[in-house]
């Protein structure tokens, strides 16, 4: 499998980053990419509810959602939308943070809605409450694809290893991670985590990102870390995106799956204990 992950660095205008992806699944597609991944809030980067109110729609009439399914249609290719920013029905109007797959029918095989918030203190400068205007979602998610299972996450669910295990214990071959991940904790601990989750499951990990400083209308601008990553499932660093936007390809061999689990089957070795 050819896959690419295309990493971004979107505004908080909807309109042209759905451009900006139109022309890079283009480019992927004339390097034989088979798969197309995109990050976490491909649609919108905003630290602004009240831009946001403005610009997100409900995932039914989803302007991004839509033109990406158009897209890959017209290609053929598998596509992960990393995630969406949409609007939900939900009385206190928190949003859905919501990964896609579609495949190459332009159809909705698979979404999930992120678990886990990110609710931190990076710095006394850089904090986030995600929670305050996203809502967790509930439920893990996997789907079929051409060349195995395909577990889905989202950004902070890295730090959150049964979420993983979780998948890979029922059928996950490969494990994506969309991410608009902070510079502070991404270079302190981006690639450590996904190739430890990598090596936990025997998974390949897909984990595109954005990157760089995120035009703003309103509210502060976000500054991302970039680094878009594969790993194959020995725990080796595939290919890595370093901080410039663009398109990161990198070929996969199914079969490393089976090998490194038949190396060291950890999965088959886990036992219940007591305490503490």
């Amino acid at each position: 499998m050819r896959a690419a992950l295309l990493q971004l660095t979107s505004s908080d205008q909807p309109e042209d980053n759905l451009a900006a992806v139109r022309a890079m699944m283009e480019r992927a597609v004339a390097q034989g990419a088979e798969f197309i991944l995109t990050p976490e809030v491909t649609n919108c980067v905003s630290t602004s509810r009240s831009h946001q109110n403005e610009v997100l729609h409900p995932e039914e009439t989803d302007p991004v959602l839509a033109g990406l399914r158009q897209e890959a249609a017209r290609h053929g290719v598998w596509l992960l939308i990393g995630s969406l920013a949409l609007k939900t029905d939900d009385p206190d109007g928190r949003f859905a943070n919501r990964s896609f797959l579609i495949d190459p029918q332009g159809e909705v095989k698979a979404r999930y809605d992120k678990i886990h918030m990110f609710d931190v203190d990076v710095t006394p400068e850089e904090t986030y409450r995600e929670s305050d205007g996203f809502r967790p979602g509930t439920r893990a998610v996997l789907a079929q694809m051409p060349w195995g299972t395909l577990g889905l996450t989202i950004c902070y669910d890295i730090r959150f290893p049964a979420l993983h295990r979780r998948l890979a214990h029922a059928g996950a071959d490969i494990l994506t991670v969309p991410a608009a991940f902070s510079p502070v904790t991404g270079a302190a601990h981006w690639e450590t985590m996904l190739r430890a989750r990598a090596i936990e499951t025997g998974c390949f990990v897909l984990a595109p990102a954005q990157t760089g400083t995120h035009a703003a209308t309103k509210g502060r601008a976000r500054t991302t870390h970039g680094h878009s990553m594969a790993i194959a499932p020995w725990g080796e660093v595939l290919a890595d995106g370093g901080t410039d936007h663009g398109i990161v390809m990198v070929d996969l061999d199914p079969s490393e799956v089976a090998q490194a689990r038949r190396r060291v089957p950890s999965l088959r070795h886990d036992r219940g204990f007591d305490g503490p």
